[in-house]
Order: C-alpha cells, then structure tokens, then sequence
C-alpha cells in the first residue's frame, strides 16, 4: 500500500480508557461510520465502504448486539476516540478507530488493554476477523492470518482475514 507520510504534529496519544455505558451506542456507531467510509478509503472503494456501512444512523438492534460484549472506549479530550469490543470467548468483534487519530496510539492501547483482560480470564486464544488495514496492526502485534476470505456486503465483496493469536498462560 502507499506509504504513510508522519506529521510531527500527529503525535502519539495516551487515551483515558473506560468501559462501555449505557447511551454509548450512538457515539460508538459514529465511530464505526466514519472509520470504514474515510478510515478505510486507502484499501477499499468507496461502493466496498458504502456497502460494508451502509447506514449513517444507528441500528435500532446496535445498543443489544453491544451488550453482549466486552467493550473499552479509548477518550481523548473528553471525546470518543476508538473503541475495541470482543465476546466473552475471546472474538474481537469490532476495532474502529476515529480517522484523525489512527496511527496515534489509540488502537494499541485498546489492544493492549483487551488483551491483558484476556489474560486476566486465562483465555487460550484471540481471533479476529481483520479488514485490509487491521490485518497489519494485528500482525504488528504478534497475530497470525489463519486464512483469507471473502464476504459480500451490500453486493460488494470484500477480502478479509481470519487471524489468531495463541494466548501463553502468565506465571
């Protein structure tokens, strides 16, 4: 892909963390949005973002399909920056990161966050289903590409990837 040229005034974050709270699910389907249609225009067209987020408003069923999950909310300022979201058997759901502050530190230390929760539950193993961008984050961090596939959205196809990381029990 193209390379990413650093602005010295992108500097890395430290984001305040915090779990997931009722009236999130608007502000979290926002994130979610803006990720995938501006986030993700580097590797997929725009008829692939559209079909993969296809709604600006929020599903009436998005606030259940949250609640099942463990989510951790990454803030800067006081506003919502990214947030990770994984089942409790160790499924990465959802990883969006606002656009203006991907490559700042904000998914790491969700990362690093929903990871030492795993760890914390003695859970074997992590896997994600990662689009083009995540798949290289999630490699950066050690995860390996159990094997591509494709789904189709909204009569896009899109390629992603079935990744894994095998979780070494702590002493």
């Amino acid at each position: 892909g193209p390379a990413r040229v650093r602005d010295p005034r992108r500097r890395a974050m430290t984001p305040a963390l915090r779990p997931y709270r009722d009236g999130d699910a608007p502000a979290l389907c926002a994130v979610f949005v803006e990720a995938v249609r501006t986030g993700a225009a580097t590797r997929y067209t725009e008829a692939q973002r559209l079909a993969w987020g296809p709604r600006t408003e929020m599903p009436a069923d998005w606030p259940a399909f949250l609640a099942g999950m463990d989510i951790w909310i990454a803030e800067i300022d006081g506003a919502i920056a990214g947030f990770f979201a994984a089942t409790p058997k160790g499924y990465i759901d959802l990883a969006f990161v606002r656009p203006e502050w991907m490559g700042r530190g904000v998914a790491q230390a969700l990362y690093d966050h929903i990871l030492g929760k795993a760890r914390q539950r003695t859970l074997p193993r992590l896997s994600v289903h990662a689009s083009h961008l995540a798949r290289s984050f999630f490699a950066r961090n050690g995860w390996q590409v159990d094997h591509p596939e494709t789904v189709t959205r909204g009569g896009q196809s899109l390629e992603r990837f079935a990744m894994s990381l095998q979780l070494e029990p702590t002493p």
